[in-house]
């Protein structure tokens, strides 16, 4: 018989059924690896390097949004402007309208409560610190809008691409209105014994640096996707695919460690217990429970918040210095190495930051030098996981 009939007689027998589905993924996964792969080759040279330049502007441009925005708590401007226009609105340009504008602020808690007696001089400088970290903000979405239309419509975005662009400008638009949400907060008539302190929500301001983080890391994956592609390895190890798991939860806790520092900032809890490493003459304090319900204490009582977040600090330390010294005995593309490298030394240094803040009482300058250091440790963080996007799972 031949081995025609035979091949007839086999399929017959097959059902359709048992064909379809095979087939269908098969198309369907093969159809999509083409069209991504042609439409990244058709976009020119030109194309990929301005893309490439443009994400990582924008990733910039919310690093400064970050760094300006804890300048603007650090300085507690952040209540000075007591409204809120969706395209900003034009600063005071006589001394009559600067004094209408003090007039509107004294309304509000902050200055009946904190700020009596604040002169125009003093009430200019948080007013105009606000003022520019609003504007920053309406800076970001037309640097981000104007590029991403011309682009668009000039073809240089893949089809994945689009869809990321598109999560961007939501999540813009989303960070502004919960900018002004978290201010508003601030500015309710909340406070109404002399000892409060008026302040914004912890909650607020922890949601709206962490929407801040998630952007800017969107931002900074894709400009090393576009302009700095992962590099592959002909031979990946169960080892290497070990690291690179652990890699993901050290960037994970990294980005939990940053969040817990936006309650530290929204609570003032780097102001209780200046010392290190104990708490005055303790390791655990004796008010670290002190709130009712529990639960209450790990995102209202200043002293559990300020203790969760030197636990979570040195968590990630440790983290990061076995994914530094993990790495050079395992095989990893060649940039994965220095990637390591720059999140364990950059670990050791924010840890530093941070316990000089404490010590010396926060200053601002390394108040906020620390917060920008939360955002680079998170840079690193991505860059070593970019690297190591395409090890793949071994065969079984």
């Amino acid at each position: 018989m031949s081995a025609l009939c035979l091949a007839s007689r086999f399929c017959r027998g097959l059902k359709v059924s048992h064909i379809r589905p095979a087939l269908a993924r098969t198309t369907v996964t093969v159809a999509a690896e083409t069209t991504q792969k042609v439409a990244f080759e058709e976009i020119p040279a030109v194309g990929k390097k301005w893309v490439g330049r443009w994400l990582f502007g924008c990733s910039g441009m919310v690093f400064g949004a970050v760094v300006i925005g804890g300048l603007t708590r650090l300085t507690e401007s952040g209540l000075s402007m007591t409204d809120w226009h969706l395209f900003g609105k034009r600063p005071p340009l006589t001394e009559a309208e600067w004094e209408r504008e003090f007039a509107q602020y004294q309304e509000f808690p902050e200055y009946k409560l904190k700020n009596q007696g604040m002169s125009l001089s003093e009430f200019k400088f948080i007013w105009w610190m606000e003022y520019g970290h609003r504007q920053w903000g309406r800076t970001i979405g037309t640097f981000f809008l104007l590029p991403a239309a011309y682009f668009w419509h000039k073809g240089w975005f893949t089809r994945l691409m689009k869809k990321r662009v598109l999560v961007c400008g939501a999540l813009i638009g989303c960070q502004g209105l919960l900018g002004w949400y978290m201010v508003k907060s601030g500015l309710e008539d909340r406070f109404k014994d002399p000892s409060d302190v008026p302040r914004v929500s912890q909650y607020r301001l922890m949601s709206h640096l962490g929407m801040a983080f998630v952007l800017y890391s969107i931002f900074l994956w894709n400009a090393l996707d576009v302009t700095y592609p992962a590099q592959k390895l002909k031979q990946v190890t169960a080892q290497a695919m070990k690291f690179r798991k652990f890699a993901h939860i050290t960037k994970g806790w990294v980005f939990l460690t940053a969040l817990s520092g936006a309650l530290v900032a929204g609570l003032d809890a780097g102001l209780v217990y200046n010392s290190f490493p104990k708490f005055a003459d303790r390791w655990i304090p004796s008010d670290i429970l002190a709130f009712s319900p529990a639960l209450r204490n790990f995102t209202e009582n200043p002293t559990t918040v300020q203790f969760d977040h030197r636990i979570l600090g040195t968590v990630a330390l440790g983290l990061a210095t076995t994914a530094m010294i993990w790495s050079r005995r395992v095989m990893l593309p060649p940039r994965a190495y220095t990637a390591a490298a720059a999140l364990g030394g950059m670990a050791w240094m924010q840890v530093g930051l941070g316990i000089s803040t404490l010590l010396l009482y926060v200053p601002t300058s390394l108040a906020a030098m620390h917060q920008s250091g939360s955002l680079l440790t998170l840079s690193f963080a991505i860059w070593l996981t970019h690297e190591l996007k395409h090890l793949k799972k071994l065969p079984k």
